[in-house]
Order: structure tokens, then C-alpha cells, then sequence
């Protein structure tokens, strides 16, 4: 899971106005690729091979594609298509039609990408040609239909944005407090008891907000979070 980090900020006495800056209410969780996956396909004659991975920023995703072009170094074509963001995010893409037709490969590609319900991929699609000409129309169709055809059966898994909280508490409130826990997705990292009980949290940062809200009502606003 990924973590925020480079801010900090303390909520004293779980004051929810002291957050209301952060945009904690919306989910960051989305889908991405749990591996490297390659698929196959023949396409009048012509050999396709579209390989996908995991690409959490364009320079990743820039790797990951030479790696491919030095794979099949002898293809007719390596394009290629990444969007680094959030499913349908626009900020981090790139594509290539490499010697295909202007707009044939790369732009179908990258809009089957933006469309789809996984974030941070990067897909190169491989062509061999087989000697029958596919036309403009029928090139988009292929390497669109290709990214498809990867994307079905992509391996995946959740990415979450995470936060890590230092929460201090009074010892009456401890039994309760640690019973909340599991309803928050929040892991214990490090327990310390002195005076008080401090606990060292990493949760999704989009439960913060409500965090804040039900350990007030637990510790009657004694409770203190440190965002770390």
C-alpha cells in the first residue's frame, strides 16, 4: 500500500475543523496491475503479442517499454500506450504509434486504457506483420482490440493511499479503542504506555475524517492524533 508522506500535522483535542482542508472523504483506492501479464493473438496473419505492467509514474512506464522493444527486437512494431494516474486520469500518459499509421495504434490504445477501470498500466502491443495489409480501420481495431484482450485477464490488486497516524489516548479508553481499529482497515505498528497510551497507526488516509470523529466520542476529546 502506498503512504503519504513529506507533511505532518497534529489534530489536537480530534478538532475535525483542522482537517477539513483535506480532502479525506473520497476514496483513493483503485485497481492495478499485480504483475507483468502478456497475451496472444493472430490477426490476418499478422502475430500480436500485448504485454502489460504495473506503471506508478512515466518513468516506469518508459522502462517497462524498452524492455519490451529489446524483448522482440525484430517486430514490425512495438506500440505502446501508459496512463500513470488513477483510472481515467490524464496528467501522466504517453503512446506511440511506432511506424504504424498516424493515429492507428498509440491514441486507440491509450482511449482503451482511460476507459477501463485500471490505473497506473502501461501496455506495449507487438505486431509481426504477416503480409495482408489491415487498413487504417482495421488497425485501430486490432491494437484496441488487443489492449482488450489483456485487460480481461490482467492479475490485479487494490492499491490504497495510506496515512500513518501516532494517537494518544487515557488507558480507560484502550480496550475500546482497539475494538474500533478493525472497522477503520487500521494496522498497530508500535504500542507505547507511559502516562498515557500511544499508538503508532498506518490506515487508508480516506477514513481519517471519520477516525477523528469516533475516537473524540470515545475519549470525550482527550484523545490526540499526530499525522505523521
Amino acid at each position: 500500500m502506498g503512504r503519504v508522506s513529506g507533511w505532518r500535522f497534529c489534530v489536537e483535542a480530534l478538532d475535525p475543523c483542522k482537517i477539513s482542508g483535506l480532502d479525506f472523504g473520497m476514496s483513493s483506492r483503485f485497481l492495478i496491475p499485480s504483475g507483468m501479464h502478456r497475451v496472444e493473438d493472430s490477426i490476418k496473419r499478422s502475430r500480436f503479442i500485448a504485454t502489460a505492467a504495473h506503471a506508478p509514474d512515466s518513468d516506469s512506464a518508459k522502462t517497462f517499454i524498452s524492455e519490451i522493444k529489446e524483448a522482440f527486437p525484430d517486430a514490425t512494431h512495438n506500440c505502446w500506450a501508459f496512463a500513470a494516474g488513477p483510472p481515467g486520469d490524464t496528467a501522466h500518459v504517453g503512446m506511440s504509434d511506432d511506424g504504424e499509421p498516424h493515429g492507428t495504434a498509440g491514441k486507440p490504445m491509450l482511449t482503451v486504457l482511460l476507459h477501463g477501470d485500471i490505473g497506473e498500466i502501461s501496455v506495449v502491443v507487438t505486431r509481426y506483420f504477416g503480409g495482408t495489409k489491415l487498413g487504417t480501420g482495421g488497425l485501430v481495431r486490432a491494437y484496441s482490440s488487443m489492449v482488450n484482450l489483456v485487460l480481461e485477464s490482467l492479475p490485479t490488486k487494490e492499491k490504497v493511499d495510506t496515512v500513518m497516524l501516532g494517537v494518544t489516548i487515557p488507558y480507560p479508553s484502550v480496550t475500546l479503542f482497539k475494538r474500533m481499529l478493525g472497522g477503520f482497515e487500521a494496522e498497530t505498528v508500535e504500542e507505547r504506555f507511559t502516562d498515557e497510551a500511544t499508538f503508532d497507526l498506518v490506515m487508508p488516509e480516506e477514513y481519517l475524517s471519520a477516525f477523528s470523529h469516533k475516537l473524540s466520542a470515545l475519549t470525550d476529546g482527550r484523545g490526540r492524533i499526530v499525522v505523521k
